[in-house]
């Protein structure tokens, strides 16, 4: 099975209104449209230019407050995929459920269904400054194209979650993320190829760029898009199908074919899914079984 995605280099700046949000957000819609896409990838956090807005009284306006616009995005987004017949990741937005904050990935379906994947590792700045607190469930997430997990930006980083969204089926990891400097930047991409390698599956990843001078923490970003595979004869040398120009405004494209994900698990040069040592470190069913 192939299917075509792109991931959005999604550039932050300045804005006055909801409709200026919703004009960029359908910019790079039609274009991922343009393309072919399937499946389209925003990045984490992409939703706080909305606090750049202000207020009505001229104010700034805080993390708390971007709940206040959950159901124009929702809608914005949920519009956008089923005209579209596209499945959109629409990056991270931060949502409030019982007095807590949450930094929540959105898949948006083409039939108006929408599935939330909590981030589940936060960062010291989102629990210090932004006082969020992490998810508790991890879903997989079933589409037309197969399965697929979606885990934000700091969860990349943590091998566990991702051997366990393969043992569950996903073939491909879809890592919105957000990151201040080439540090950040690079702890979520070295971690991506790694994520490949041990899990024989696709990593699509994307980032902010651009600066929002009047939000706290998202005054700097650096960011770029790529499309990672595992490091085997069927793919690219350097395990890289695509990436973006650095911190440039744009979408990267490109087909998966999860073919070749089949057959380098079964006759790689290394088949590393195949030869991990259930013995000695369980799948999470086997896990589950034994604490049970």
């Amino acid at each position: 099975m192939k299917y075509r995605v792109s991931a959005v280099q999604y550039h932050l700046h300045t804005i006055q209104s909801f409709e200026e949000f919703a004009n960029q957000c359908e910019h790079y819609i039609k274009t991922a449209q343009e393309y072919g896409s399937e499946f389209v990838l925003f990045p984490e956090f992409f939703t706080t230019q909305l606090l750049s807005i202000g207020s009505e009284q001229g104010t700034r306006l805080t993390i708390n407050e971007l709940p206040g616009f959950t159901d124009q995005y929702r809608t914005l987004f949920s519009n956008f995929a089923q005209e579209t017949g596209m499945h959109i990741i629409g990056g991270t937005h931060v949502v409030q459920r019982e007095g807590r904050l949450y930094n929540v990935a959105h898949l948006f379906y083409p039939d108006g269904r929408i599935g939330e994947q909590a981030k589940l590792h936060i960062t010291p700045t989102e629990v210090h400054e932004w006082n969020m607190s992490p998810g508790e469930d991890f879903t997989i997430f079933e589409t037309e194209k197969g399965r697929i997990a979606i885990l934000t930006c700091y969860d990349i980083e943590f091998p566990e979650i991702v051997r366990m969204a393969k043992a569950k089926g996903a073939d491909v990891i879809f890592c919105p993320s957000c990151t201040d400097d080439r540090h950040g930047f690079h702890r979520v991409r070295y971690t991506s190829h790694a994520r490949a390698i041990e899990n024989q599956v696709y990593v699509v990843t994307t980032g902010t760029i651009g600066s929002l001078p009047t939000v706290d923490f998202m005054r700097a970003n650096f960011g770029q898009a790529a499309v990672i595979t595992p490091n085997d004869i069927p793919f690219p040398p350097k395990g890289i199908m695509v990436e973006g120009e650095l911190n440039s405004d744009m979408i990267v494209t490109a087909d998966l074919d999860l073919s070749l994900l089949y057959e380098v698990r079964e006759a790689g040069s290394v088949t590393t899914w195949r030869d991990r040592r259930t013995d000695l470190y369980p799948d999470w069913e086997k896990a589950e079984t034994i604490e049970g």
